[in-house]
């Protein structure tokens, strides 16, 4: 009897039920992340991420399993996708030209920064563009959007987590460090807020950061933090074109790699629908909402599946060219945002 014919009945018990447990699992540890986070300050993906790990063995269950391996992949991608919901085309006429194309230039050079060093550090393309992408566009969630679409190998789970991790306590580490910066480097309120979106990874750091010198502050750097989610679909649809050219049109992973990644399309669809004004703003809302505990719930499942000692696997060079990555892109928006006419900011 197929699922059809048995109904929803048949479905639920053929195709849901086994990854109920694993889920589960995963969502208890979101809430307990995200009750941790509110309570204590501490970024909820780390925690998911952190606990996850913590209970690792759990991901080895059978019961557990599937649903753990749904969550870290198929949950992700639906959380990405919906990202999509948060961008608007006022982002861009708020910013002015002048300072789109500057972040724009930005996250290019990062990411072309860490494909030509990465061989200095003993990487190769998959940790490179992982690593760079990560610090120039959004932390872990670019992240986890970026795995998803590259090639798949043994190592491919450790320099997620590693990524992951990595970039997120240097965005914390920036969120103290960088309003200091600019203080002593003179910028206002505004250029203050523009050197703080384009360059602090996570989003929750950047308005933690921004808040902490000024309501504009604050208002300025979470603007020029969504017109970095926004460069999110172009880099992986381009990374996933590039993959497919090097895969001369075979396989990858045992399967032949998209045109274009589903979950790309929809965060691109939510955003033109968003810029159109056909997203009511309480569909944003939880839209945005379910997004966020999506991918708290897909990291907590990535965690699961990981042991803590394919992390130090990755070692030193990979946290000199994390940090190098971050060196370069706060250098690079420093001296524009110091010798750039004052005009042109806005």
């Amino acid at each position: 009897m197929t699922d059809r014919q048995a109904g929803p009945a048949g479905l639920f018990e053929r195709r849901l039920r086994p990854l109920l447990p694993g889920v589960l699992i995963a969502g208890i540890i979101a809430l307990a992340s995200q009750f941790v986070a509110e309570h204590y300050g501490a970024p909820a993906m780390l925690l998911a991420l952190l606990f996850g790990i913590s209970l690792n063995f759990l991901g080895t269950e059978a019961q557990s399993k599937r649903g753990i391996d749904f969550g870290s992949r198929q949950l992700l991608r639906l959380g990405v996708a919906l990202l999509g919901v948060r961008i608007s085309a006022d982002v861009l006429t708020l910013l002015g030209w002048p300072v789109v194309l500057m972040i724009v230039g930005a996250v290019i050079a990062t990411i072309g920064f860490g494909l030509a060093v990465s061989r200095l550090f003993g990487f190769r393309f998959r940790f490179a563009f992982l690593s760079a992408g990560a610090v120039a566009i959004c932390g872990a969630s670019a992240a986890m959007a970026i795995a998803a679409i590259l090639p798949r190998d043994a190592r491919s789970e450790e320099r997620l987590i590693f990524t992951v991790v990595s970039v997120t306590l240097l965005s914390t580490l920036a969120m103290i460090v960088y309003p200091v910066l600019a203080a002593a480097i003179g910028f206002d309120d505004r250029t203050t807020g523009i050197f703080i979106g384009a360059t602090v990874h996570d989003v929750a750091q950047v308005v933690g950061a921004g808040f902490s010198v000024s309501e504009e502050t604050g208002n300025v750097a979470t603007l020029v933090k969504l017109l970095r989610v926004v460069m999110l679909a172009p880099v992986v649809v381009i990374a996933a074109l590039a993959i497919r050219s090097f895969a001369n049109g075979g396989e990858i992973d045992g399967r032949r790699p998209p045109l274009v990644p589903v979950f790309v399309l929809g965060f691109v669809v939510l955003a033109a629908l968003r810029s159109a004004g056909l997203v009511p703003e309480l569909l944003v809302q939880v839209a945005s909402e379910a997004s966020r505990w999506l991918l708290v719930i897909a990291i907590a499942a990535v965690g699961l599946k990981t042991q803590p000692r394919d992390i130090l696997k990755v070692g030193l060079p990979a946290v000199a060219l994390l940090v190098a990555e971050t060196a370069f892109l706060a250098g690079l928006i420093g001296l524009a945002l110091r010798f750039l006419p004052h005009t042109l900011l806005g």
